[in-house]
């Protein structure tokens, strides 16, 4: 066919003029031609480029014309047959009405060339979605209009060819090539393109995304935020994605609509659910068991895995023969400490820190650690010459807080508020009566009581509380700068006097009282009763860090994000509602993993248990955890410590509890409205059935479930893992730089056992109690990482991924953001009139997830 002249195209592809040869019609096996279409595209990413496809979707899938039998019947023939068998008869929609028009050819006679060569071409073979028409009638195109968003995260965009394919209730388009003049999908990019079909899809089930190779450039990652697609009656059809896409690969996308899978009955839609799922275990293959009696963990050496394997990928890489192999354990210049460094080199790229949040982790790490490092102190071994000294390690990292805490850690008043508004704020509980292994008599505390009351008459009005360290009795000791190390396992008593302070009573620093266990009292000389409290303080330390802080959070969160990843599909409405409140807690959790409980890793080199002590106090916590611990106003009443005053922790968090209960209650009752929709859900039973398994190791004395049967029970559950996964973590986690900069408030190690006698101590004895210079320093820089949250910031409530489509949680989601606002308002307006104003529950400042 001379160039520059009219070839008839399948329909679902418009007319082009040719500007080049055509290649020869190759015959199929079913004897008809395949046809191709050369299109200029004109300046796509940069290049000249000439975009050639073959039209069609199958050999063989044609019909013929039965004898008789009308085009316009036809056509609906083959639109069913285009939809495949999984949505024959199932369409509650009649076939779009499609208005028969004439082509401008031939109604005007002034292009008789045209009209000749539109009445002598030979149409194509008809695919299993083309439409057959007599030759001389041209298609009616039905025109959809693709609106694709990307990310505005660094390295979003993509040069790689992308294209999409509409599937319908009564079939699906041809895939088309999305591609316009100049740059496509640049990051933060929203471009709009058309996709053309023979006739309307009807209802649209599925979006396909199909990433392929560009000329010869290297594969990439694109983040595609969502897509919108405008149908030709004006129907507007969201695709939220929200997703990294690497390599070349074709993703499945389905409508916002947020649907449980009860709520699906077409075949092609239950077969997706269980792909995508397939497909997500396939990703994630299994849990991990970090250490016996530990949560289960991602297993990071599956993306290695995954990588080498060619079934992701088109280059392989060398897999470690043994995962376990401790070889990429090592000491890198400038770290106090060994680092696992395979582990930190495969991540999914779903899960991984984006670019802002690494750089803004290391760039928040360098100043610290350098100037530390200039000033020879992360070297400096032995014991600190005077406690001035302490002040001067971050000189231009002080807070407010910070320096309040400098100088009011020795006061008993300040000892009792830590109880309550520090960062370990769950360990009281209200005494009733005073055990057998804390024998405090009346004579003892009667000074500080005063007269018109005893002891009993305060245990009667529950004004004793106890703050029980019972999990370090048997705790592993540690050496670190080849010096044995010293744990103690106190007990401490305290009263609520009528002031309203919560006031130190007592302190045995042995859970088993004697003579060798000497019971301090504020009435013991001073440096006596500093050093009890002082003990006192790193045991705090040790209970925070690895039970309240790293395992109630961190792991329990991850196994949390596991589950939700591997049980549920991206439709599923609690996967939309979980998703923002797992962002990178699998990413933080390797890195903690890698630098930290990894041998000879930060916790060896700070504490003075070290990593098995470490292991010994999770695996202990976890056997002794329960629902009741995990569900914060039921945390409370158990404890006995509603009515304390002055109890920040507690006001603000069940503030925050009830904003998130209300918008978790409207979510559920929106989805699951009958016991029945909750018990009948196969994935939510999945779910929580993995979370039980791998969370709780299957431990029915724990008081989680193992399955849920009403929503009121889902709704609990629910509440209780987003209020963990956010507001418990900032609670005990925030505030760590501020009450342990000032390193004898918060002591990592002890190097001299507890004093079995009183009157011994002295400022001396008492400096060399405390941990050592580079020992401190280290421990001190931690703190300081850990309580700067990277950039990259998604304060509780915030959602700018838009997974909800539907009005109804869009409504719910506004209201909870209104009612967080009113709530950060009356803290701060609170916080004026406080001393030490209590800001780590303020909404804004709690970040979604356990991101740090």
């Amino acid at each position: 066919m001379p160039q520059g002249t009219f070839r008839y195209c399948a329909p679902g592809v418009h007319f082009d003029t040719l500007t080049s040869s055509i290649p020869r019609e190759r015959l199929s096996e079913a004897g008809a031609p395949d046809i191709h279409l050369a299109r200029e595209t004109g300046c796509a990413r940069g290049k000249q480029t000439t975009i050639r496809r073959q039209c069609g979707r199958g050999e063989g899938a044609g019909s013929e014309q039965r004898p008789g039998q009308r085009p316009e019947l036809q056509d609906r023939e083959n639109i069913s047959e285009g939809a495949g068998p999984f949505l024959q008869g199932l369409s509650p929609y009649p076939p779009p009405s499609r208005p028969q028009t004439s082509h401008p050819a031939a109604q005007h006679h002034s292009h008789p060339v045209l009209l000749l060569l539109l009445l002598t071409t030979r149409p194509p073979a008809a695919g299993a979605h083309l439409v057959r028409r007599h030759p001389s009638v041209p298609p009616i195109m039905a025109v959809y209009r693709v609106c694709v968003t990307t990310g505005a995260y660094l390295g979003a965009g993509t040069l790689d060819n992308i294209s999409v394919t509409l599937v319908g209730m009564y079939g699906e388009s041809p895939k088309q090539l999305l591609d316009r003049v100049g740059r496509d999908f640049a990051p933060g990019s929203v471009q709009k393109y058309k996709v053309r079909c023979s006739a309307e899809l009807g209802e649209l089930l599925l979006l396909r995304l199909h990433k392929e190779r560009y000329a010869y450039f290297r594969k990439d990652s694109w983040y595609c935020s969502h897509i919108c697609v405008t149908a030709p009656d004006g129907a507007l059809f969201h695709f939220p994605c929200y997703q990294w896409i690497e390599g070349f690969c074709t993703v499945e996308l389905r409508p916002g609509t947020a649907r449980t899978i009860c709520q699906d009955s077409l075949p092609l839609l239950l077969d997706h659910r269980k792909r995508e799922l397939q497909a997500r275990q396939e990703c994630y293959r299994s849990w991990k068991v970090y250490a016996p009696g530990f949560p289960g963990i991602v297993d990071v050496s599956t993306f290695e895995q995954m990588e080498s394997d060619k079934k992701f990928t088109l280059t392989r890489t060398t897999t470690r023969a043994n995962q376990d192999d401790s070889s990429g354990n090592r000491y890198l210049p400038g770290f106090p400490m060994k680092i696992d460094i395979p582990s930190l080199l495969h991540m999914e790229p779903n899960i991984r820190y984006s670019a802002t949040k690494t750089t803004s982790l290391i760039f928040n790490a360098i100043p610290a650690s350098l100037g530390m490092k200039l000033r020879g102190l992360l070297d400096r071994k032995g014991s600190w010459k005077k406690l001035d000294d302490i002040r001067n390690i971050f000189w231009c990292h002080k807070t407010f807080t910070s320096e309040y805490v400098t100088e009011h850690w020795c006061e008993d008043s300040f000892f009792g508020y830590q109880y309550l508004n520090g960062v370990n704020p769950v360990m009281l509980h209200c005494l009733s009566s005073l055990p057998s292994k804390l024998p405090v008599t009346n004579d003892m505390v009667a000074p500080l009581l005063g007269p018109g009351t005893c002891l009993q008459t305060e245990l009667e009005r529950g004004n004793l509380f106890l703050a029980d360290y019972w999990i370090l009795a048997e705790a592993p000791v540690h050496c670190l700068n080849g010096r044995q190390q010293y744990v103690a396992a106190p007990l401490c008593l305290l009263w609520l006097n009528p002031q309203g302070a919560l006031m130190p009573l007592a302190i045995q620093l042995s859970q088993t009282p004697g003579p060798d266990s000497p019971i301090f009292l504020p009435t013991d000389s001073d440096w006596d009763w500093l050093l009890a409290k002082t003990w006192v303080r790193n045991s705090e330390f040790l209970v925070h860090e690895n039970n309240t802080h790293f395992l109630c959070t961190h792991l329990l969160c991850e196994a949390f994000a596991m589950a939700t990843l591997r049980q549920l599909p991206l439709c599923h409405p609690v996967y939309k509602l979980l998703l923002p409140h797992t962002r990178y807690t699998l990413q933080v959790n390797t890195i903690a993993r890698a630098t930290l409980l990894n041998p000879e890793g930060l916790v060896d080199q700070v504490t003075s248990i070290g990593r098995q002590g470490l292991l010994y106090l999770m695996s202990t916590g976890l056997a002794h955890f329960t629902y009741t611990n995990f569900c914060f106003p039921d945390s409370l009443r158990a404890r006995g410590v509603l009515a304390i005053p002055n109890y920040h922790y507690r006001d603000d968090g069940l503030k925050i509890w009830a904003a998130i209960e209300s918008f978790v209650s409207e979510i559920v009752g929106y989805y699951y409205p009958s016991d029945a929709s909750v018990q009948q859900d196969s994935e939510l039973q999945a779910w929580v059935g993995d979370i039980f398994a791998w969370a709780f190791l299957s431990r029915e004395s724990s008081g989680f479930p193992c399955q849920l049967r009403t929503p009121q029970e889902l709704l609990k559950f629910l509440t209780s893992i987003i209020f963990n996964c956010s507001a418990q973590h900032a609670a005990v986690n925030s505030g760590q730089h501020d009450f342990g900069a000032w390193m004898p408030n918060a002591p990592s190690s002890m190097r001299q056992p507890p004093p079995q006698t009183k009157g011994t101590t002295t400022l001396k004895s008492y400096l060399e109690t405390l941990p050592e210079v580079n020992i401190t320093c280290n421990n001190l820089l931690l703190f300081w990482l850990v309580s700067q949250e990277p950039k990259d910031q998604r304060p509780l409530g915030t959602y700018p991924d838009e997974h909800f489509t539907e009005e109804a949680p869009r409504r719910s989601i506004a209201a909870f953001q209104s009612r967080l606002a009113q709530i950060s308002q009356d803290i701060r307006e609170r916080n004026k009139g406080l001393a030490l104003p209590y800001a780590y529950l303020d909404p804004p400042l709690i970040e979604n997830s356990v991101s740090i």
